[in-house]
């Protein structure tokens, strides 16, 4: 439901915002970040890199709990 929210929110976030979003679901559906980071040339593909990369360590269920909430803030 969380997910299907962050697609129909009134006002679009800002970037910080968004950014926290990704990485919040990204932690929370594939856990730690593994991914080679990104080159120079793309810095959409190394802000969101950094974002994920920032909560490494955070547990699953709690990223997923945090992107619920963030979501629903939103709302």
């Amino acid at each position: 439901a969380a997910v299907a929210g962050s697609k129909n929110l009134s006002d679009r976030p800002d970037n910080s915002t968004l950014l926290k979003i990704y990485a919040l679901y990204k932690q929370g559906t594939a856990g730690d970040n593994t991914e080679k980071k990104p080159g120079f040339g793309d810095m959409v593909g190394r802000a969101k890199w950094d974002a994920w990369n920032g909560i490494k360590g955070t547990a699953k269920d709690d990223a997923m709990q945090q992107y619920v909430d963030l979501i629903e803030s939103l709302s």
